[in-house]
């Protein structure tokens, strides 16, 4: 029996590793989206700087372990044999939630998910002692720390609703002083700026980074209860020092706050997050150490030895520091979780990642009434002076380096990470529960809304991506209370067995969602990915419209033949692939339209000309898109609804016309992709015209047959009636994207 606890803290130890890879793609939000979003300093740079700040957070992290121990339930109520229970549920459901969060992209906070599957394992243990002792509901207070709890579900609120108001406030008032033209201010102006955010953020080095560390212990004489002199010092040695540095040495003061900024989160995120990640797995080995030695059966052994204050092996604490610094620089996921939280931040237009909903659009009208109503209480002259501190300074770059241009100012980056570190300071030396991820992500969303960057346009879109991230934030503490209960009460009723299933289980379900992210991330990169258009002359237009043609038509001709193979088949897989894949298509020409103002609006005047072109290409060729999506729909549709299979001759039809259809779109590709519209033109014309009078032919078989034939199905002839006229609109529009580019090149010829 023993063998069996020695592979559970086998399993604990692989499962730490992969948490630790799981947990830093996670919380790479907290300290890079500022430095990245800003684009202050070199992506090497950023990644070196936060890179030092975990090391030496990790190193500092041992007294962070009490938590795992006793932080939530009280060990001294349980035995060692259900202790082990507790930990490894607390462990297979930590990886595979933060995992889900992670494919998905959305930031969630590893604290409160460790915190919560700590609590669902141990008030299920607990409930199972009960029952078995015939005890009553009520003693589950003797197991559990309820206070904690209560404690953690408040700084769940606090740190959302704190969190976004005060970033707001500071972001706003910092923009009023500063202004965005804030680098042509005077030198003295920046320097108290960087006193006051250096200050901040070295105060807060010191209170989070260091606080609940063997080494805070030195030096906690000098500074609990000195919070105010320490903050005034500090604030004018750096004012002067960011002068000088400013004045003599020529650095951007806003640099050196982003720098600093970062190492320091990075440190506290280290230093006092380690213990979501292996402070579980260590708690175990100790405790399995404890037992080992003890000579007492598994079922006997008192956990009372995890109340006392056990010191972690450094050893321990520099490995898991190494594997959180090649996580943060290999992990792909932890740059979609990263994007999400820039995107919705960016001061540009980006490619809005959520759909508005009704909570949504209420909250941004609500906040334009409010805006409406405070138009109509300030004076006019002191309107007129504010909003001249928003004006945002024209930049401008050749269409090929937009890319380049930061989501947002070094301003916001250094508010950002100034608040965030005065927060989670005030939190800490207040004992108050505060999510890192929580007050990083609101203060980065209320710096936003102060900063203006959500407009008319992405307001709705931004305030939903909000939304959806914070109720993700409590599904989480949800489901990890759940879940972790749940899979503590098999472990308990199917003993070693039930662990290989749930082990096994949770390595299929990790492959598969890498499996699932590589895929996508191959689909973002795929050769055949539409593009916009960035040329100014129409030379250009046609050149790059042509790629686009030549790509799209071979991609719904696949679509097409997927469609046609899976409907005659009646294989629901097959269909479902040609409807998703062609949401796809349709997702990426929505982009190319809705990229038709900033087209226009970087034409040189002398290629105007060139914007009707590109518009009714992009018209056609949403056609062809929505002739193949309805196409692939309702064949979908009808096979889920498991209505009637097409009969022999309706087969053998769409067969031949999809052949042909192919040989078409094969044909339309080569002319798009040699440029050759002299050639090929007129035999293309003449094969269009064959393949439409075969369709029609085909309408008019089906008539007869609907006539003659009194077993035929109304749902089987609607749906071969949709696809014959839908294919035929299909073939209309290839050709009608022909004529363009013929009529156009027959001008420039």
């Amino acid at each position: 029996m023993e063998n069996i606890y020695f592979l559970m803290i086998m399993a604990l130890v692989v499962l730490a590793i992969a948490d630790l890879v799981v947990g830093v793609s996670n919380d790479a939000v907290n300290f890079l989206n500022s430095a990245l979003g800003s684009k202050a300093v070199s992506f090497r740079t950023i990644m070196i700087v936060a890179s030092l700040g975990i090391a030496f957070g990790a190193i500092f992290s041992s007294g962070m372990m009490e938590v795992a121990r006793k932080g939530i339930f009280v060990p001294g109520e349980f035995y060692f044999n259900e202790i082990m229970i507790i930990f490894l549920a607390v462990m297979i459901t930590d990886i595979l939630l933060l995992d889900f969060f992670n494919t998905l992209g959305m930031p969630t906070s590893t604290t409160v998910s460790i915190v919560f599957e700590l609590l669902g394992a141990a008030v299920a243990m607990a409930l199972i002692k009960i029952g078995a002792d015939n005890g009553s509901f009520g003693d589950i207070l003797t197991y559990i720390n309820t206070q904690k709890a209560t404690e953690i579900i408040l700084g769940i609120l606090l740190s959302v609703v704190v969190a976004f108001s005060v970033g707001a406030l500071v972001q706003y008032v910092s923009r009023v002083l500063l202004s965005f033209d804030f680098e042509k201010k005077a030198k003295w102006v920046g320097a108290v700026f960087g006193g006051f955010a250096l200050a901040a953020i070295t105060y807060f080095i010191f209170i989070k980074g260091l606080k609940g560390t063997d080494y805070y212990a030195q030096i906690q004489p000098l500074i609990e209860g000195k919070t105010m002199i320490i903050v005034t010092v500090s604030f004018i040695i750096w004012t002067i020092l960011s002068y000088l540095s400013v004045v003599i040495l020529k650095f951007n003061i806003y640099k050196i706050i982003i720098i600093v900024g970062t190492f320091a989160l990075a440190l506290a995120f280290a230093g006092n997050d380690l213990v979501n990640f292996i402070g579980v797995p260590i708690a175990a080995w100790q405790s399995y150490e404890a037992w080992n030695g003890s000579g007492i059966p598994a079922t006997e052994f008192s956990m009372q030895v995890l109340s006392k204050k056990v010191p972690t092996p450094t050893l321990f604490l520099v490995v898991a520091g190494g594997v959180m610094v090649l996580t943060l620089w290999l992990s792909s996921k932890a740059k979609g979780v990263v994007k999400t939280s820039i995107d919705l931040s960016s001061q540009s237009d980006t490619k809005e990642r959520f759909e508005p909903h009704f909570l949504s659009r209420n909250l941004v009208k609500f906040t334009m009434m409010m805006s409406t109503y405070l138009s109509t209480v300030l004076p006019d002259s002191l309107q007129k002076k504010i909003e001249r501190q928003f004006e945002k300074p024209v930049i401008s770059l050749s269409s090929e380096r937009k890319h380049e241009l930061p989501a947002f100012d070094m301003v916001r980056a250094a508010v950002n990470l100034m608040v965030a570190s005065v927060l989670i300071s005030i939190a800490t030396s207040m004992k108050l529960p505060l999510s890192t991820t929580y007050v990083t992500f609101m203060v980065a969303m209320g710096t936003s809304l102060a900063d203006r960057a959500w407009g008319s346009e992405s307001a709705v879109y931004r305030v939903a991506g909000v939304l959806n991230v914070i109720g993700g934030w409590f599904f989480t503490a949800l489901v990890a209370f759940v879940a972790s209960g749940t899979v503590a009460y098999l472990i308990h009723l199917g003993g070693p067995t039930m662990i290989a299933v749930l082990l096994l289980l949770a390595v299929l379900l990790l492959s598969r969602n890498y499996i699932k992210h590589i895929s996508k991330s191959r689909e973002a990169r795929a050769e055949d990915s539409l593009s916009k258009a960035e040329s100014s002359s129409i030379q250009g237009v046609i050149e790059e419209s042509a790629d686009n043609i030549s790509k799209a038509l071979k991609r719904v001709g696949k679509i097409n033949a997927i469609t046609i193979n899976g409907l005659i088949n009646q294989d629901l897989s097959q269909l479902k692939k040609a409807k998703k894949t062609v949401v796809k298509l349709e997702s990426e020409i929505e982009d190319l339209q809705n990229n038709i103002f900033y087209f226009i609006k970087d034409l040189d005047d002398s290629y105007l000309g060139a914007s009707k072109f590109y518009i009714d290409v992009i018209g056609s060729l949403q056609d062809v898109a929505q002739s193949a999506s309805l196409i692939a729909k309702v064949s979908h549709k009808h096979v889920n609804n498991q209505h009637k299979g097409l009969k022999k001759r309706q087969k053998e039809e769409l067969l031949d016309i999809n052949d042909k259809l192919m040989n078409l779109f094969t044909r339309i590709s080569e002319v798009f992709d040699s440029r050759d519209f002299d050639k090929i033109f007129p035999d293309i014309i003449e094969s269009k015209q064959e393949l439409l009078d075969e369709v029609k032919d085909s309408i008019q078989k089906q008539v007869e047959r609907t006539r003659e034939s009194d077993s035929t199905s109304p749902k089987n002839t609607t749906l071969y009636f949709i696809i014959l006229l839908e294919t035929k609109d299909l073939i209309l529009a290839c050709i009608n994207i022909l004529n363009l580019y013929y009529e156009e090149h027959d001008k420039s010829s």
